[in-house]
């Protein structure tokens, strides 16, 4: 089994890591062929669609191998050893359930799709959609050879489980009609709540619910799911995602965030908290180019912590303020959740891009408030303040790296290239940059980027695809909208619609995680929010801090872990010091949901 997981990660690595540099040099061709030799070529959008949907399947096939889908594992975490290995036969169980059902359906579905050809390449779309029926095979393989790795008791007390929890939603299919939409209750509270608990990835948990649901209650045909998974994960817009992510990788390997770094530190080092407001600023710089906040955190903390613990600041207090920098941070172009709720909901990504500067400007000044209160007794010895000379040459060395943010958002906002083109610009702009002035470019690093890249990419998108699937059965049982009514009838009008918007939508972030919790509640609560007469950018900025909070709050935030991993740091040691940083963060999440203009004044 061991020779055969081996044998297909070669298999799989190899092909995505050339999907994203295919990625890369077919958009950013459309884009000088387009500005700069001014003959565009119709086909670059047409080809990088149908690289898109296998570079999402096959990375999440990677992700899977690597154990890096995102899943609540806090409940099994505190189990006794033989408990645990129970409970993670019976999720390895589950996703290989749901990619048994999924399998003939996706090979249907992309046999139906021989009879539409592309219409700039003239390509049959099977060629595309076949990625779907590929990457679900390789997974299921996946599964099974893991299954078969642990304990054969294990793997069958896993099996049985499921098998037989599958057996008597068969049987009892005919008793549960009678019970209309509470029926939902059932396959989308409890059964999704338990695969989620017991530690089920969490795209994989939104599938196998929805297509219990469908399988037992309906007469839908199962290539329904699949044509709307295929619809949720192949959208232009999304292929921003991993070309973000590799940016932010690229900008860590090249010394650019380092440069960025060092900057904020010779101008507000030798302050009272100095080194809190710099990880507060670089937080800001660097959301704004990677886009994603594992990679923010990773590219500021190992620069700033071992300064911060030379002047006596306590490790638990560095992860609670840098998880809490995560959280104020969420909204910053281009952040992948602004990416992916203007692609689920239709609101403008470059409306969302400039409107969310300034909300989290309003958050890292309530965080900065608390870090000077938090950092008064400081340890400044020996530390001075460096001349303006030194202070102008850290300039000119970050000069590079932070005239990056200002293309990226200038470029999206200005139209000259769209969320995605504007990452192919970045890539470039970061390759040249690090090799002709920061001479940084290791070549050993590139391909483990590349297949990292893909694994975070996969695991995101095949979330995106469940989670429309599951959407979209939600909505034909007409739960959207009775949703829809119930919110727009809450007493209060649209300040009591906002409440119960942030409270859901912390709720969500700390069990769902950001991106799942807007995808399939994003497309159902955005129009209710227009009948209430909330600006669609202002309800965006809201619901993704509030969101932000749940993600990086602990027992149940996974963001709030990643920063504890970045840091090193036990998670007990940050648990109680978080609390003071995310009630300013709380704060400030009110004052914004209070005053509109902080995400609309600039539109």
């Amino acid at each position: 089994m061991r020779h055969l997981d081996r044998a297909l990660r070669l298999i799989v690595e190899v092909p995505v890591a050339i999907l994203v540099v295919a990625e890369i040099v077919v958009l950013f061709s459309g884009v000088a062929a387009r500005y700069v030799f001014h003959a565009p070529l119709i086909w670059t959008d047409e080809l990088a669609s149908i690289l898109f949907l296998w570079l999402a399947m096959l990375g999440s096939v990677v992700a899977l191998q690597r154990s890096e889908h995102m899943r609540l594992t806090a409940i099994v975490g505190g189990l006794s050893g033989p408990a645990r290995a129970r409970v993670e036969a019976m999720a390895t169980a589950a996703v290989a359930v749901f990619l048994a059902m999924m399998l003939p359906s996706a090979w249907d579905y992309a046999a139906d799709e021989w009879f539409i050809e592309t219409p700039a390449l003239g390509i049959h779309n099977t060629y595309r959609a076949m990625a779907i029926p590929v990457g679900a095979a390789l997974m299921a393989v996946t599964a099974l050879t893991r299954l078969l790795r642990i304990s054969w008791r294990d793997a069958v007390f896993g099996l049985v489980v499921v098998g037989g929890l599958a057996a008597i939603l068969y049987v009892a299919g005919p008793w549960l009609k009678g019970f209309g939409n509470w029926n939902l209750v059932l396959f989308f509270v409890v059964l999704l709540g338990a695969a989620v608990l017991l530690s089920v990835p969490i795209g994989f948990a939104f599938g196998l619910a929805t297509l219990a649901y469908l399988a037992t209650l309906t007469r839908t045909p199962l290539t329904v799911i699949v044509s709307r998974m295929d619809e949720g994960m192949s959208s232009l817009i999304l292929l921003a995602v991993p070309l973000f992510v590799f940016l932010g990788l690229l900008i860590e390997m090249t010394g650019m965030a380092r440069a960025m770094v060092g900057f904020l530190a010779s101008l507000l080092g030798h302050v009272r908290g100095g080194l809190s407001y710099v990880l507060l600023g670089a937080m800001y710089l660097v959301s704004g180019i990677s886009g994603s906040k594992a990679a923010d955190m990773a590219a500021v903390a190992p620069v700033l912590f071992p300064e911060m613990k030379r002047r006596g600041a306590n490790e638990g207090e560095l992860v609670a303020l840098l998880a809490a920098s995560g959280a104020m941070s969420e909204t910053i172009p281009p952040s992948l959740v602004l990416i992916t709720i203007g692609s689920v909901t239709g609101v403008s990504i470059a409306a969302l891009f400039t409107g969310g500067l300034m909300p989290a400007l309003v958050l890292a000044l309530a965080l900065a408030i608390i870090a000077r209160w938090r950092g008064r007794g400081e340890n400044l010895t020996g530390i001075v303040r460096p001349p303006w000379g030194v202070v102008g040459r850290a300039l000119v060395v970050s000069l590079p790296a932070l005239i990056l943010p200002l293309v990226i958002r200038t470029a999206v906002v200005e139209g000259v290239a769209t969320a995605t083109e504007v990452s192919t610009i970045g890539i470039v702009y970061a390759v040249v940059v690090g090799i002709v002035i920061y001479r940084q470019f290791p070549l050993r690093r590139l391909f483990p980027m590349l297949v990292e890249t893909a694994a975070l990419s996969g695991a995101i998108l095949l979330i995106i695809g469940t989670a429309t699937g599951m959407a979209w059965a939600l909505t034909q049982s007409g739960f959207s909208r009775q949703l829809a009514a119930a919110m727009t009838e809450m007493p209060g009008g649209a300040a009591g619609f906002m409440a119960v918007s942030i409270v859901a939508f912390i709720v969500l972030g700390s069990v769902l995680e950001g991106i799942p919790a807007i995808v399939l509640f994003g497309p159902l609560l955005f129009p209710s929010a227009r009948l209430v007469g909330i600006h669609e950018v202002h309800y965006a900025m809201v619901v993704i801090l509030a969101m932000g909070i749940g993600l990086f709050a602990p027992p149940f935030g996974v963001g709030y872990y990643a920063a504890c991993a970045i840091g090193r740091v036990s998670p007990d040691a940050a648990m109680r010091r978080i609390w003071p940083y995310l009630a300013a963060v709380l704060a400030g999440l009110i004052v914004v949901a209070a005053v509109p203009w902080f995400s609309i004044g600039f539109l």
